[in-house]
């Protein structure tokens, strides 16, 4: 049975949840009683227990869609990296030089710094459904185009665009996660998916190193991706449901009108926003949060230069261990692989230790919200184990050193970046909730840029200071950034109360623990 309100009674109350995509509802819902002569409209909502509410999904259909999300970026990344495994072969067909190559990775996550100020504000207009299905779509063309490619131009063209259509799971996938779980099992899932978005990179030059080691041409490489990006959409096609909570009850609104109920209208089609509010809304808001919000700021740019980083070594990896070594590309392409064990080690930990102790963080706190810092405590172990992993694989890197010992480094590295972004994403969701969508835009907008320009200047760096101090570098800002979730933990609750955006009322870490201990 649906849910109605009018103007001139009582709202009916929804189920409780934490989820911010409800409470975004339920607050159209309210301004939507306020709009002068709709007082002859009934608003719809979720009734408790509602079957089209995607939360009261059964717990199979979700975990597979979670999956489904996480399988669409690993799809998005592997492809970002996996030119560099080819890099010989498009240098031979095309004589390009050095830094054209390094194009073909940084155009593609270049792409990605425009595609999330599209297709998240499209999805919030039109369902993650649709969005997903049309930049799919192209994508997957784009990776045709690829493999017929037969100039210069067309690569670095056809690279871009599909980094920018690339970019629809990166800023999607995780909405679906948040449009299908609540915020106690949402942490869980979140770490399922985060490994994808650093598994691809990874995998990326594996696979392309031993298809060009084999003999096969290069443009195999692009049919695989296509061909993987096909049974994707089809996915998506055949298995992927409108998630969105404010398009479903539009959706379901339309279908009452057309049973005969004329009145019964979603929130979401009596609070249309005029052009100017959806272009303020896409292009302003996230980046007036950035420069707003010290908190969202110091988190990007310590996310950024980690990501960055995590590019970089696609041109660094090649000077250790196909220059120093002598690997060819398929073997050095395995070289990758730690980073994506340390991620799943790390995602494994993460499981067993800190998603427990979060659930029953929840439980005491209950009925307050568990204070964001509380997620911080990963990135104080990540952050000295990340800025760790540098110095290790630097003077290590020596040729007349096994290879064993820069390649578990990279493992270490995995781990850290894994648990800094797990730690940093969901705190910035936490501090945030209704705005998080914005917040998160912005960070993903200047990561991306971070991720695009730290390969182009990654050969010129590792020429001019060696492999030894070009990493040791990388080691000393890393190092430099390891007090920012310690001031997180320390500030946090201050810098919530003072900020525009943030969710100020939640409680401090510390105020909560010490509630805990006072009589009921």
């Amino acid at each position: 049975m649906a849910t109605y309100s009018t103007s001139s009674s009582d709202t009916h109350t929804a189920q409780p949840t934490q989820d911010t995509t409800v409470d975004a509802v339920q607050s159209a819902a309210r301004k939507a009683e306020s709009i002068a002569g709709e007082e002859d409209k009934y608003t719809l909502g979720f009734d408790i227990g509602d079957p089209k509410n995607p939360k009261n999904w059964s717990k199979a259909r979700r975990w597979y869609l979670t999956i489904l999300g996480g399988m669409l970026v690993l799809n998005a990344t592997f492809s970002s990296s996996a030119p560099s495994g080819i890099a010989e072969a498009l240098v031979d067909e095309f004589k390009l030089s050095e830094e054209v190559v390094t194009l073909t990775i940084s155009l593609f996550v270049a792409g990605y710094c425009v595609g999330p100020l599209l297709w998240g504000p499209l999805s919030e207009e039109f369902g993650r459904r649709p969005v997903f299905i049309v930049s799919f779509f192209i994508y997957t063309m784009f990776q045709i185009g690829m493999a017929l490619a037969k100039n210069t131009a067309s690569l670095l063209v056809f690279r871009f665009l599909g980094g920018l259509f690339a970019a629809s799971p990166l800023t999607n996938s995780g909405a679906i996660i948040s449009d299908i779980w609540d915020a106690k099992i949402r942490g869980k899932a979140l770490a399922i998916f985060t490994v994808a978005p650093f598994a691809g990179p990874a995998l990326g030059p594996t696979v392309a190193g031993f298809i060009y080691v084999s003999g096969t041409s290069w443009r195999w490489l692009f049919w695989v991706l296509t061909i993987f990006a096909g049974v994707c959409w089809i996915l998506i096609i055949f298995t992927l449901p409108e998630t969105y909570a404010p398009i479903i009850l539009v959706h379901k609104a339309q279908q009452r009108r057309k049973e005969g109920d004329t009145r019964c209208y979603a929130p979401m089609e009596l609070t249309k926003k005029t052009v100017s509010q959806q272009v303020e809304h896409v292009l302003a808001r996230p980046f007036r949060m950035l420069f707003q919000e010290p908190m969202l700021l110091a988190a990007t740019i310590y996310m950024s230069f980690v990501y960055g980083c995590l590019y970089l070594l696609f041109e660094a990896y090649p000077i250790v261990f196909t220059e120093g070594h002598g690997f060819n590309a398929g073997i050095s392409g395995l070289m990758y692989l730690p980073l994506m064990l340390g991620g799943v080690i790390a995602v494994s930990t993460y499981l067993l230790t800190f998603s427990p102790r979060y659930e029953r963080e929840v439980k005491r706190c209950s009925p307050h919200p568990v204070a964001p810092e509380f997620r911080i405590e990963m990135a104080l172990i990540a952050a000295p184990i990340y800025a760790a992993s540098f110095f290790w694989f630097a003077w290590t890197s020596s040729p007349s050193i096994s290879f064993w010992a820069p390649l578990i480094a990279g493992g270490a590295m995995g781990f850290g970046i894994s648990w800094i972004f797990l730690s940093l994403f969901n705190y910035i969701i936490d501090t945030y909730l209704m705005t998080a969508a914005s917040a998160l835009a912005a960070n993903t907008v200047v990561r991306s840029l971070f991720g695009a320009g730290f390969p182009l200047f990654a050969s010129q760096m590792y020429d001019k200071l060696g492999p030894q101090w070009a990493s040791s570098l990388l080691g000393f800002i890393a190092l430099a950034m390891v007090p920012i979730p310690f001031i997180f933990l320390k500030f946090g609750a201050k810098l919530r109360q003072r900020s525009r955006h943030a969710v100020a009322k939640q409680p401090s870490v510390g105020r909560l623990k010490e509630s805990s201990h006072s009589p009921a």
